[in-house]
Order: C-alpha cells, then structure tokens, then sequence
C-alpha cells in the first residue's frame, strides 16, 4: 500500500509518527478495515470492466519492457504488508513509469468516516520510478524488480490499459485490504493482458493459509496491533485461501509471477519470468511464516488471572477490594465498548469480513451495565446484575461450545480460553458479594 498521493499535505506516516495515540488510531483503522468485501461502486470503475477501444500504441513506437515491482515490508504498521507496483520502462529514452495502485490521500473529506464505514476510494497513479525508489531506500525496505515475458500485443495491451486507467476520470476504485489492494489490482491487470494465465494457474493451488493467518503473521512484529486485528476479524476471514486470493500479499504474487508459464509463439508455453533484479537489500524485519499460537499462553494467562480474582474476591482488606474493583471495572470497560465496535463493524459498515464476529460472545456490550456494580464493592449485586453477569459467562461458554459445531468457524479459541475464564471468575466473585 502506498501511503499516500503525491499531492497530499499531510500523509498517514506523519500520523502514525504523532506517539502513542497515532498508533492506537492507526491499529483501530486497520481493525476496522482489515476486513471489507469487493463490491464495487457504481461510479468506481472495475479493473476488468474493458478499456475503451483505442489505436495501438503506433509502430514508431519501441515496446516497452514491463517489470513486477515487490517492495518489502516497511517498519511503520501500514507497510508491513509490503507493495507491488508495474513498471513500464522505454528502452530507448531509459525513462520508467511506475503504475501504484492503492494511492489515497488522508486529507481527503470524511476520511476517517469513510474508512471505518468500509467506503474506501483509493486510485493508480502513474509516476516516476525514480522517485519511488529513493523512498523506499530511505525506509530501508527490499526492492525487487521481475521483468516480464509478455508478447509485444500482451505488452502493448497492459500499457495502454494502465494508461486509461490511470486517467482522472478511471482511476478511483473502491479499495479492500484484502480483496482489492495494491497487489490484487497489479495481479489482476496482469492477468488481463495474459489472457487469464495468472488465474487459470494459481486457482485452487492452495498451501492452507487463511486471510488471518497471512494478516497476523505479517503484523507480528507490532504485536497489540495483530491483537487488535485478530479480535475485529469474523468468520470470512478464516476461508483457505488458494493462490490466487493469496496473492493480495505482495511478496506471495513475486512468488506466483517466479513460477508461472505463458503461452509461446509455437503453441508451447515458456516462463513469464525474463529475469529478477534485487534493487536494493532490505533492512527491515522480516515477517515469520507463521503467526504465534497463543492458545496455551492465553490459556495460562486467563486461568491465572482469574484465579487471583477469586483469591482478592475472598480478602476483606480494603486494597484487595479496591484492586479487584479496577481490574473488573477496567475489563468490563474494555469487553463492552469493544462489543459496541464489533456491532458497529457488523451492522453500521461494508466491512464484510468484520461481520458476524464470533468475538461478540466474549466482548459483549451487556459488560458495560456491569461497570457500576464494582464502583459500590461493599453492597451487594442487585439480582439483575447477577443475571447480565451470568449470561455473559453463559455466552462465553457457549463460544467454547460451538467450536464442534460445523458453523462456528472462526479461529479465535484463544480468545475463549482467555476471556472465559475471566467472566466465570468476576461472576463468581459478583455472586460471593451477594451471598455475603
């Protein structure tokens, strides 16, 4: 994803640098937007919808060479995906063209409304390769060039598409993180000029990753942001991905680009790969292959932690009532307004892959009618109140249930592990005040 147009005053690295509050802003965009569905607007054009007839580019003309630009993961958390531009170089003049989808401008009117509505309206632009370059070596990031075996008619059918589309009047498109980002619109206008070889040879080849599993293990090294992530994901998420929807991450299409065949003059196939040019040597960390296995971590944590509730919820020292006070107030908090945001994500926005989150029965709005009951520690729950609590647990419990259920398929055992035991142990303590 490129972070912003060239003609933007005010970029989303400039805001992610603002500390603290920047960052937790930018983590909740990403949660909120991770996720939406490729519908297309109206007044957006689509990448296959065909380009209006025009001249060929005149024979006067020298073909171009057209390269696969990969840029590898950058250090701030809206670059960890990475980036893939086309390329279109004039032999003759030396001058390149660099054709980056996924531009946007964080000035934009109602950015921020839009993008946590899923209303997202990114473009291409044509510029000079020059110039992206000199950026990404000063973000110290990988750059790596792969020239292309396209015929003259392939490669002069994808220039001229890049330039119709590149238009003011072609160029917006309705984004998605995964479904329509910088890597699947340079894909799909590939496969456009092959004439579907890209597709007809990465559909269905799968090697088991999900869009969770590709979006966490390339935001591991920001840990709470694949936290928060993890936790705004639902059930579309989770679908096994072949390699062709894999290719949304930029190094996973360099790699389908590396072995794909195209058809030749005689009737025979011969490599789409001329030829690979590392351009520059990343120094960025690299992303594993995997993202971490909590459920045991979080297993512990959760087990421990609400054993040390019930222990605080026996103690009659004030301190203990006061720190069980802030722990329960504090999660109740948390559970709750995230309940509100995930319910947002489901029914106030497109973001498709957002909806129907699983997460719902453990961060669940009802905490938030809890939250007074721990500000009056020495009175007992009214009845009501030990009521919503044990639906909670019940609703957690439930989670943990539907994990044989064919239905239930979102991958978040490691949150129940973690937010169940924690809900039994606050009911529990709710329940010992009454008794009391």
């Amino acid at each position: 994803m490129k972070p912003r147009s060239r003609d933007s005053g005010f970029g989303i690295r400039d805001w992610a640098k603002q500390g603290f509050f920047g960052r937790v802003a930018g983590a909740c965009l990403l949660a909120f937007c991770f996720v939406a569905a490729c519908a297309t607007e109206a007044s957006a054009q689509a990448l296959d919808d065909p380009a209006p007839a025009e001249s060929p580019i005149p024979d006067s003309r020298p073909l171009p060479s057209i390269s696969l630009l990969t840029v590898g993961p950058g250090e701030l958390f809206f670059e960890r995906f990475g980036h893939n531009a086309i390329v279109v170089r004039d032999e003759t003049t030396g001058e390149a063209v660099a054709y980056n989808y996924g531009i946007f401008d964080f000035d934009e009117g109602d950015f921020l409304a839009n993008f946590a509505r899923g209303h997202m309206r990114y473009r291409i632009l044509g510029g000079d390769l020059a110039d992206d370059l000199a950026m990404y070596r000063a973000e110290r990031r990988e750059i790596v060039e792969q020239r292309l075996n396209l015929s003259p008619q392939q490669a002069d059918e994808l220039v001229r598409f890049l330039e119709w589309n590149a238009r003011p009047e072609n160029a917006l498109y309705r984004y998605d993180y995964f479904t329509a980002n910088c890597s699947t619109r340079v894909r799909d206008a590939l496969d456009r000029a092959l004439g579907g070889a890209l597709h007809a040879q990465t559909e269905g080849r799968s090697r088991g990753y999900t869009y969770r599993l590709d979006a966490l293990r390339l935001m591991a090294p920001e840990p709470w942001l694949m936290l928060l992530i993890d936790l705004g994901l639902g059930p579309f998420a989770d679908q096994r991905l072949d390699y062709w929807q894999e290719s949304f991450v930029p190094e996973t299409l360099r790699h389908v680009v590396d072995g794909a065949q195209v058809a030749d003059s005689g009737g025979g196939t011969k490599p789409l790969l001329v030829d690979t040019r590392v351009l520059a040597k990343g120094e960025v960390q690299e992303p594993p292959a995997l993202p971490p296995d909590l459920r045991w971590p979080f297993l512990f944590l959760g087990t421990g932690l609400a054993f040390a509730l019930l222990w605080l919820s026996r103690r009659r020292a004030r301190a203990a009532r006061i720190a069980l006070a802030v722990f329960a107030t504090s999660f109740h908090l948390v559970c709750g307004i995230g309940g509100l945001a995930l319910l947002f994500l489901w029914f106030g926005s497109d973001h498709l892959a957002a909806w129907r989150n699983e997460n719902l029965l453990l961060l669940s709005p009802l905490c938030l009618l809890l939250v007074p009951a721990w500000f009056r520690s020495r009175r007992p729950a009214p009845p009501w109140v030990l009521a919503i609590a044990w639906l909670v647990v019940t609703g957690a419990a439930f989670a943990l249930f539907s994990k044989i259920l064919p239905w239930f398929v979102q991958a978040n055992l490691h949150w129940i592990v973690l937010f169940l035991p924690l809900h039994l142990a606050l009911a529990l303590a709710l329940s010992r005040k009454r008794a009391a």
